[in-house]
């Protein structure tokens, strides 16, 4: 099933392109009026990715006003905050203020601490949530239980240098003294944040100009061009790459403890953060086969971060509280059948790193609207997923 946000950089690339400034009061109306457009279209609310451009670009009060028609409709705003390393508290407040200000929950889509600069700041950031809900704002987050993340390669790119989009960053790496300003920003990206302080902590997942690549990290593909892999040469080479083509990476630069603080909070629910991926194409994220049975095998059979039943709460009936399914979510009478049989003793996860299209051990039967779409763990070609709307 698909329930649908509204996305704030589709919107602002929508009126305003990739352009790098904030928007004008006759843009604003626009983009509030497609937001509103999609509200009455049946989203369940507003996403926004402040890290990316051209959200980047945005300032808080934009978000306010675009999240303040989602509260009119009854909606809720998730975000992919400015930043998760050096900034996260700041981030978080951010976020938590939009919702004081714009009167509607706040969802902190895949929580984490990035960088070793920022390891153990989830401690602080769970107690910024605790107090705005103390407050009355009804914050939730989310989280995967992986101590990597993945996105873009240009996510280590300065958010300035990507304005205008590829025609225009390739413009700016041609300009000898923008490359430097470009490179600069990487290599304090590489050192402090995303790059988890080693160009080897970065693995390409996905690059249809070399799929060689794939696989490697980023240390390996420097040195294979014949240069140390410093993270100033690594630089070097990642701006080529991108100059060359699009490509996704992973970024080894999150922390274990971090990981099990923010899974054992009771505000936090599971979450994958994947992408729907082809089976055996290219070297992504474990996180798009793995995550729930690595949370039930290894994280609650095995570690004891989480009881099996709270472990199941955040998996089915806290999110679709916050989505404000009233008849999902549960198992009762007049709900939607939408049910997973798995064996607690056996259940976990074979995706990894190294092999990543593997499908997990120990769920035998999945039913989606009461129709088997798995049966015995094979697919019986049932298709019976709907497009969910948010009621008016």
């Amino acid at each position: 099933n698909l329930a649908l946000l509204v996305g704030h950089n589709t919107v602002r690339q929508k009126v305003m392109r990739t352009e790098n400034r904030l928007s004008t009061d006759e843009e604003l109306k626009v983009m509030c009026d497609l937001v509103q457009s999609a509200m009455d279209e049946g989203a369940f609310g507003m996403s926004t990715g402040l890290k990316y451009i051209p959200g980047a670009y945005s300032n808080t009060e934009e978000v306010v006003a675009l999240a303040s028609t989602v509260s009119e409709n009854g909606g809720f705003y998730a975000t992919h905050m400015r930043e998760e390393g050096i900034g996260l508290l700041e981030s978080v407040e951010e976020a938590i203020d939009i919702g004081r200000q714009a009167r509607l929950p706040v969802q902190i889509s895949h929580h984490k601490a990035v960088g070793k600069s920022m390891w153990g700041n989830s401690v602080k950031t769970l107690e910024l949530i605790d107090q705005a809900r103390s407050e009355g704002i009804q914050v939730t987050a989310d989280q995967y239980p992986y101590t990597a993340t993945s996105t873009t390669l240009t996510i280590i790119f300065p958010a300035w240098s990507l304005a205008g989009g590829m025609d225009s960053l390739k413009t700016r790496l041609d300009n000898p003294a923008q490359r430097q300003k470009i490179k600069d920003g990487i290599v304090w990206n590489i050192i402090y944040d995303r790059g988890g302080g080693d160009p080897a902590s970065i693995v390409v997942a996905n690059y249809p100009p070399n799929t060689d690549y794939n696989g490697m990290n980023l240390g390996e593909i420097t040195a294979s061009k014949g240069f140390d892999p410093t993270p100033e040469n690594a630089a070097e080479v990642l701006m080529d790459m991108v100059y060359a083509g699009s490509g996704s990476g992973i970024y080894h630069c999150l922390d274990e403890v971090d990981v099990k603080r923010l899974m054992a909070h009771p505000q936090v629910m599971h979450a994958s953060d994947g992408s729907t991926i082809e089976f055996g194409k290219a070297q992504p994220h474990p996180r798009s086969s793995g995550t729930y049975p690595r949370i039930l095998g290894r994280y609650v059979r095995d570690k004891g971060v989480l009881s099996l039943p709270e472990s199941i709460r955040k998996m089915t009936q806290l999110p679709a509280s916050v989505l404000g399914l009233k008849d999902r979510g549960k198992i009762k009478k007049g709900f939607w059948a939408d049910l997973v049989i798995f064996d607690p003793n056996t259940i976990i996860d074979n995706a990894t790193f190294e092999a990543p299209h593997q499908y997990p051990t120990g769920i035998t039967h999945v039913m989606v609207n009461g129709q088997v779409a798995i049966e015995n763990g094979k697919h019986t070609k049932s298709l019976a997923g709907k497009i969910l709307k948010h009621p008016p």
